[in-house]
């Protein structure tokens, strides 16, 4: 697509585990130009900034005026400061992620948690839709971490600290006795994750797999490790979301991320376990995938930069 000189548009980032996905975005949502790199997660949090400042360089154009980040972890928006965080990205706590940012690309930037940006966005999208200003919707990503967003009758929840919605350190039955990333055990991260996923099938099965891809290709060959280890992290996720739609009265439930989309197996096992949780006047209820699709999170990252607090580096100019 071509990029209209000049016209007005922002830069959305979505900060994962696994990936830094860059959008350019038009006034109107239009998606104008998309690049993507791995996250240096390993590397510490200077180097996933050098990373994030890259990216916003690979789709950055003439008219660009801020940039929106969606990044893992604990965000709060105010101060521009990572507050919390696991370890799946290495020293993450404690980064100053909106003015570092800034300073590298010199340009203002906004930043919540990654999940709660695109849940906002899909917020937005059930108004608009007309499910009424007053939805209470669950929105869980699940991908290298388990995140989540709550909305209670059309508000998002940040709760104390900013940590509403973190559904991945939810207490998991399936999880007992296994090692979250966040230092405690038995949460559902450490069993629905795609790394806890892949991890349990090397376990059972004493094969290598590098990737959920290559259990979800096992499975569907009909390993019964891998389908074991896949459908019990559907499971463990389905009955989470369906324990919270009963204690919030959900009348929409979201799941987005990478695992959801490894295929059928994983998605029946899921909406099975889900349903058999609810309660009688919300049997009617299923989770549906993002509206904003693949795009929702980098959708929801532009977003911020007209609803959250801009952090501005001393001399505005294009991404170096």
């Amino acid at each position: 697509m071509t990029v209209r000189h000049g016209a007005p548009s922002v830069i959305g980032l979505d900060l994962g585990g696994t990936k830094i996905a860059a959008a350019l975005v038009a006034e109107d949502g239009t998606v104008l130009a998309r690049h993507s790199l791995p996250t240096p997660a390993t590397a510490g949090a200077e180097a996933v900034l050098d990373a994030l400042a890259r990216e916003a360089r690979a789709v950055w154009a003439p008219g660009a005026t801020a940039i929106g980040v969606a990044a893992a972890g604990v965000v709060d928006p105010v101060t521009g400061t990572v507050t919390s965080a696991t370890d799946t990205i290495r020293g993450w706590a404690g980064t100053a992620l909106a003015d570092g940012l800034a300073a590298r690309t010199g340009l203002p930037v906004a930043c919540d948690n990654d999940v709660r940006a695109a849940a906002a966005t899909e917020l937005s999208g059930s108004r608009a839709d007309g499910d009424g200003p007053g939805t209470t919707m669950i929105y869980a990503a699940v991908g290298t971490g388990v995140g989540g967003a709550v909305a209670v009758d059309g508000r998002m929840l940040s709760g104390a600290a900013g940590v509403a919605g973190h559904l991945g350190h939810l207490p998991s039955p399936e999880a007992e006795g296994l090692p979250c990333t966040c230092g405690a055990t038995g949460h559902l991260e450490a069993i629905a994750a795609g790394p806890a996923i892949t991890a349990r099938y090397t376990r059972t099965s004493g094969l290598p797999a590098e990737r959920l891809e290559r259990v979800a290709a096992r499975a569907a060959e009909g390993d019964p490790h891998a389908t074991a280890a896949v459908t019990l992290g559907a499971r463990a996720v389905g009955r989470a979301l369906g324990g919270l739609a009963n204690a919030l009265g959900a009348d929409r439930v979201v799941v987005g991320g990478g695992v959801p989309r490894i295929g059928a197996l994983y998605l029946d096992a899921m909406n099975a376990a889900f349903s058999a949780e609810l309660m009688r006047p919300l049997r009617h209820l299923r989770p549906v995938p993002p509206r904003g699709g693949p795009d929702a999170a980098v959708l929801g990252a532009a977003a911020l930069t007209r609803t959250l607090p801009l952090h501005h580096p001393r001399t505005i100019g294009a991404p170096r």
